[in-house]
């Protein structure tokens, strides 16, 4: 029996074709599709930038469907014919990062539709313990918002966002402007940086409080007269260019922490001095851990509004144009989220 996949054979090489049906491990469960999102680092993969994903590649992690045969593992919550997400990140378990809980920086770590195929296929098997049930009020052609939101949840996490604490926040693309809603829901001040005016303008109209356009005027200057001289108690930088992670150091105040989630092409040079000086607390943030429960439950009950990001919906065969298109014109959606049936 043949399924079909969205599958990129090489860079700039994309395609809807037929593969076969999957076959499941013990643990694994099987899943009929419902929707999937469409990630930057799907692009990445297709433009060939993405030197984690090996081809050819099914891509697509961010994946909820039904599941129609169970496995050995799954959580007690979840039965056949349930909706779910699936959580992407399989980790090893035997590893130091995943002795302490920090399974999303597993030494091991393989990531569905960048080191091993993906989930944009009708059917898929996944691990059974890394699913997670989808509330009944969260429509499915929505529901995979949930796994990009907990990339932003983890980077507030990873910070330790307090109330009442400016954060500025460098990106506005779904992450970052879903960063900056939950920074809302956090009573923190959020601050949104970007150079396309158009995202700045739609982030001001869901209730974000500050946004600066680095194009027109001077970011430092705009973050201390927002914070009255004190500078961002959080910065998080999810755009991943270099100049913005530089940058970074400058907006944090003294005593300040910096979540870096975004993800550079290549190195960069900072002032060490200035980190003493300031005394900053620097920390990386790769994917998520344990963040699941709380995207879904803000989704369900319209803290975040999936609707407010999703932009386009599309169906399996209109992915390959979707991905050219966001290849091509990243700033025209937010988020592309496919339909399967």
């Amino acid at each position: 029996m043949k399924i079909k996949a969205v599958y990129i054979n090489k860079p700039g090489e994309i395609e809807t074709r037929w593969v076969e049906y999957p076959e499941k491990k013990e643990n694994e469960v099987l899943i009929k599709v419902d929707s999937a999102g469409i990630c930057g680092s799907d692009i990445g993969a297709f433009r060939g930038t993405n030197p984690l994903v090996t081809y050819p590649r099914i891509i697509g992690h961010e994946v909820v469907g039904v599941v129609i045969k169970e496995g050995k593992g799954m959580p007690d919550n979840i039965k056949e014919g349930d909706r779910v997400i699936v959580d992407p990140y399989i980790y090893c378990g035997h590893c130091y990062p995943c002795s302490v809980g920090r399974t999303n920086c597993c030494e091991n770590l393989k990531v569905i539709g960048v080191h091993i195929d993906g989930a944009m296929q009708e059917v898929v098997a996944h691990p059974a313990h890394l699913i997670h049930k989808i509330p009944d009020s969260v429509k499915s052609e929505m529901a995979p918002l949930a796994e990009p939101l907990t990339i932003a949840l983890h980077a507030l996490h990873r910070a330790n966002l307090k109330e009442g604490e400016h954060i500025a926040i460098i990106g506005a693309g779904a992450i970052g402007l879903m960063a900056a809603l939950s920074a809302l829901r956090y009573n923190a001040i959020p601050v949104l940086i970007d150079i396309v005016e158009e995202r700045l303008q739609y982030a001001r109209t869901l209730g974000i409080p500050h946004v600066i356009n680095p194009a027109k005027t001077q970011v430092v200057d705009d973050i201390r007269a927002i914070t009255k001289g004190t500078m961002a108690q959080v910065v998080v930088e999810a755009s991943g260019a270099n100049s913005a992670i530089r940058q970074a150091l400058d907006l944090a105040s003294f005593a300040g922490r910096i979540s870096f989630t975004g993800w550079p092409k290549q190195e960069t040079s900072l002032p060490t001095n200035l980190i003493t000086f300031k005394e900053l607390d620097l920390r990386g943030s790769r994917t998520s851990a344990g963040e699941f429960g709380e995207a879904l439950q803000m989704l369900a009950t319209l803290k975040i509004n999936p609707a407010d990001i999703v932009s386009k919906v599309v169906n399996i065969d209109e992915v390959p144009d979707a991905v050219r298109e966001l290849d091509q014109y990243p700033e025209r959606y937010l988020k592309i989220n496919a339909v399967f049936h």
